[in-house]
């Protein structure tokens, strides 16, 4: 008589693999242009540097890179200028958006179906260094945010950030917050200087967390209405070029604004400014 096998039978054949769950959360409308994130991808490849170069495992997100896969191989292109051998996924909740990337793949590039849950090479232990969000949570409710942004931090390495915002369509204007996994840390406004009438022209891309509450009474309504005020009085810089005048306004700005970050990063049209300054007042927690 045969020896009997101690394993089932049906363990012994190639089990079939379940099908995924279906990816947490909701399809954007992918609009995407070659460059739209330029400013975001130089502040985060300026100000994570010192991370992306000491960690072990210098993989980012790009999470709803939409219809093209531009901004994943831009991000790639400028992470590498800090850390050679940084790696980049972009995640797609839309397999149609996923399947027209996979020809751009390449080492180093990898194009995942997924949402939320952020499904990564390696799988769900893998801890990215960095994951970006732009022009995402902008289509959800502002109650949905706090939610996603925990979810997102959960995933995050110990000294790693994610950055979510919202630009124009061709990435004059934008802004987005710096969050790390204890939670959100900063809030940055960056802008194409020439094309900029007054700080306050970037309210309307204030990301979803901040947006409905540019109104009386909220510190990012106060935040602007002061930076209009110290950009009106160094209007006679405005002579020497709009870079000039930026400086100078922020430069008032400080005095009532806890402003963070690199000063150096103001000469780019930039500026930062921590978190708890801005933060919505009675909002949900974070």
């Amino acid at each position: 008589m045969a020896r009997r096998s101690p394993v089932p039978a049906a363990r012994t054949a190639a089990a079939p693999v379940p099908a995924p769950s279906r990816p947490v959360g909701n399809a954007t409308r992918g609009t995407t242009n070659p460059n739209r994130l330029r400013r975001m991808d130089r502040w985060i490849a300026a100000e994570h540097a010192a991370v992306l170069r000491r960690t072990a495992d210098p993989v980012a997100v790009d999470l709803g890179y939409g219809a093209a896969p531009w901004t994943p191989l831009e991000l790639l292109g400028r992470l590498r200028t800090v850390r050679p051998d940084a790696q980049v996924v972009g995640v797609e909740i839309d397999p149609a958006r996923v399947a027209a990337a996979l020809p751009y793949a390449r080492a180093g590039l990898d194009f995942l179906h997924g949402g939320f849950e952020l499904p990564l090479p390696g799988g769900p232990g893998r801890a990215p260094v960095l994951i970006r969000a732009a022009n995402v949570l902008r289509q959800y409710d502002e109650d949905e945010v706090a939610a996603v942004w925990r979810r997102l931090c959960a995933r995050l390495a110990p000294d790693g950030l994610l950055v979510e915002g919202t630009c124009d369509e061709i990435g004059r204007r934008h802004v987005w917050v710096a969050l790390g996994p204890e939670g959100p840390r900063t809030v940055t406004f960056a802008a194409r200087l020439g094309s900029l009438g007054a700080p306050s022209d970037l309210a309307e891309r204030l990301p979803k967390a901040l947006i409905h509450r540019n109104v009386p009474g909220e510190p990012v309504h106060a935040f602007l209405r002061d930076f209009d005020r110290a950009w009106a009085s160094a209007a006679p810089l405005g002579a020497l070029g709009a870079r000039q005048r930026w400086r100078a306004a922020l430069a008032l700005l400080a005095a009532d604004w806890p402003l963070a970050g690199d000063p150096r990063r103001h000469r780019q049209g930039e500026v930062t400014v921590r978190w708890e300054a801005l933060a919505p007042r009675g909002g949900p927690a974070v």
